[in-house]
């Protein structure tokens, strides 16, 4: 369990994945704190203020959202050049709508020796709601 002993770590995803929805459905810009120096996460550098970055992870500004395996991965456009990100959901500190500030915070994260393995592609659905698409069928009419 956290620090605080509300939760424990495992319901990190579930939580994020419920306000990220709710900030949608409001019509809300989701927003993500997280920790850039934890174990894995892989942002541009020279975005980050005191050790933190705030990433807008809206349909408008990500592409290719998938929040799963306990990653959150995207691209996005930093200076104008499209550069992937990847967080473990381990170094969010909050999710939270941009326009109210209202949200979810969780502890400070502490800090691993190192980092969870990297999210693996697979047949999951994207956090922007459209599945992958399967390969077509191979079926043939026989007489």
């Amino acid at each position: 369990m956290e620090e605080s002993g509300l939760l424990p770590e495992s319901a990190k995803p579930y939580l994020l994945n419920a306000i990220y929805t709710w900030c949608l459905e409001q019509g809300y810009t989701p927003y993500v704190l997280v920790v850039v120096d934890y174990p894995g996460v892989a942002v541009p550098p020279g975005y980050d203020r005191d050790g933190r970055m705030i990433l807008d992870i809206s349909p408008r500004a990500s592409h290719g959202l998938v929040m799963a395996d306990g990653w959150i991965s995207f691209s996005a456009r930093f200076g104008g050049v499209a550069r992937p990100v990847e967080v473990p959901m381990g170094a969010v500190v909050a999710i939270y709508a941009a326009e109210t500030q209202e949200g979810m915070g969780f502890g400070e994260p502490v800090l691993p020796s190192e980092p969870p393995p990297p999210p693996t592609p697979g047949p999951s659905s994207t956090a922007d709601g459209e599945a992958p698409r399967a390969a077509r069928p191979q079926l043939r009419v026989v007489k």
